[in-house]
């Protein structure tokens, strides 16, 4: 993941960073113009399946835990990114990988996760198995720089990313592991011999072609030990988008302000998709931001596209401000996340929530407590979520509308503001109800009355719901005038 200016200036205070970011939005992954539909029967039936999904949890915890700052950008060296300057940049470096003799989550609790994301409503998972700073959560035969190889060694559940996938398999989730194809820590990567100015591997692929290959096989063997060791695996969720082929760099890309080498940064994804889906049949590719047939589906990041998408899309954003636990972050609102959520399925995609558990292994409380706060209201409206798809006209100012074709319901979602009470009436222009049709408010279950004023629907609301402050949403089933 990438940050915002105003998330890395919060979190790397306390440590004396203090990182800024050119004037562009920046540093945040966008979603390609471009999407190339699959053409694999099982890839599509899975696509398929994880779109009625909706709603995700995506779990970012390694080293960066311990100290409580962002996940590996610190050790970057771009010229967004600032460090004290009474510590040298290898000094720095050093701390930073050293925070893998200190991470020992004794109170490792991957069934507490699951209960809360379960809790919240979410249905699919991703867990990160290795970030961009190359410390990995899996017992991982390419690298001694893992959890398995430090304080937490002789702990039973030491290879965590096992018993992550287990605990939410349990739970009835789709699983996906998050897999940074950029690894700074590799000598295959950041070269030792050199310096490591940017984000990018730091010497010519062109004119070291072995140590590129040696860590094309690094990459692959990785990737391997993930789809045939960790169980069924539904979704392959690749960040860096830089590591790319350098004939898919154009101007979209070029635009996003990112450094881009001379030569090729190419890992041969045909030959990583390959061995994929002979493991994983019909396992979802998401070579984030490369647009072509390993981008299976497309991920905005820490925002809302503006309008309604028709490709499959997911909105990868954070509780908080942070990917990563970072104490005294700042928590998004019930009603801002459930927001958030019914604007993105309105526009045809998922919501990937962002948390990061404590360097015990633990979730904070504040966490789980808004996880139930959200997922309460889905237990009463979920049906207007799940299993949904967009309607020509999504939206009505802030009345946003999806259908299930098979049941063949439209269901209507009005968003509220915070702390307000409910109307007696709500209004709502298009997307009519059938005449003679019923009309029912799914918190309740019961009809409500409406009556139909030339293109506008009017629903009076009881007056038993009008006292209530907490209700950040009310949905509503009907059969849709044609």
């Amino acid at each position: 993941m990438t940050y915002s200016k105003k998330t890395v200036l919060a979190f790397c205070a306390g440590l004396g960073l203090a990182l800024s970011v050119r004037a562009q939005e920046d540093n945040l992954h966008r979603r390609s113009a471009i999407y190339e539909a699959p053409k694999d029967a099982k890839v599509i039936e899975k696509l398929d399946r994880w779109q009625d999904q909706k709603f995700g949890m995506i779990i970012h915890w390694g080293i960066y835990a311990v100290p409580g700052i962002i996940e590996s950008w610190s050790i970057c060296s771009e010229d967004w990114i600032e460090r004290d300057s009474t510590i040298t940049y290898n000094d720095y470096k050093k701390w930073y990988w050293g925070q893998s003799k200190k991470f020992n989550p004794v109170n490792f609790n991957p069934e507490q996760w699951a209960d809360a994301a379960d809790a919240a409503g979410m249905r699919y998972l991703v867990f990160t198995t290795k970030h961009h700073d190359g410390f990995n959560m899996f017992d991982t035969r390419q690298s001694d720089f893992k959890i398995s190889n430090g304080p937490f060694a002789d702990d039973p559940r030491a290879d965590v990313a096992r018993y992550v996938f287990d605990a939410f398999r349990k739970k009835g989730f789709m699983i996906g592991a998050y897999f940074s194809k950029p690894d700074w820590h590799s000598e295959y990567y950041w070269w030792r011999k050199y310096a490591t100015p940017t984000r990018n591997n730091n010497y010519d692929i062109r004119k070291n072609p072995w140590r590129w290959n040696k860590f094309k096989d690094f990459t692959y063997n990785q990737i391997s030990e993930l789809m045939h060791n960790y169980g069924s695996i539904d979704i392959l969720w690749l960040d860096g988008g830089w590591v790319r082929p350098r004939e898919t760099v154009n101007d979209e890309v070029l635009s996003w302000g990112a450094p881009i080498p001379e030569w090729s940064q190419d890992i041969d994804m045909p030959r990583i998709a390959a061995m994929a889906r002979e493991a994983q049949p019909g396992i979802l590719m998401v070579d984030r931001t490369v647009h072509g047939p390993y981008e299976n589906y497309q991920t905005p990041e820490q925002r809302i596209p503006d309008e309604k998408i028709d490709n499959p899309w997911e909105s990868c954003m954070t509780l908080g401000n942070a990917w990563s636990h970072v104490p005294g972050d700042k928590f998004k609102s019930t009603a801002k996340v459930i927001h958030s959520l019914v604007e993105i399925v309105a526009k045809g995609g998922s919501l990937l929530l962002g948390v990061g558990p404590k360097p015990d292994g633990t979730l904070s409380q504040e966490v789980i407590d808004r996880l139930k706060d959200i997922g309460k209201w889905m237990s009463e409206n979920g049906e207007a979520i799940y299993n949904t798809r967009t309607v020509d006209h999504y939206s009505d100012e802030n009345t946003y509308f999806t259908q299930n074709p098979k049941k063949k319901k439209t269901y209507a979602i009005v968003c509220l503001p915070e702390n307000k009470t409910i109307p007696e009436v709500v209004t709502w222009t298009g997307n009519l109800p059938k005449k003679g049709s019923s009309m029912k408010l799914l918190q309740t279950g019961k009809n409500v009355k409406w009556e139909k004023e030339g293109n506008q629907v009017k629903i009076f609301l009881p007056a038993s719901l009008q006292q209530n402050k907490d209700v950040p949403a009310i949905a509503f089933s009907y059969t849709r005038e044609k």
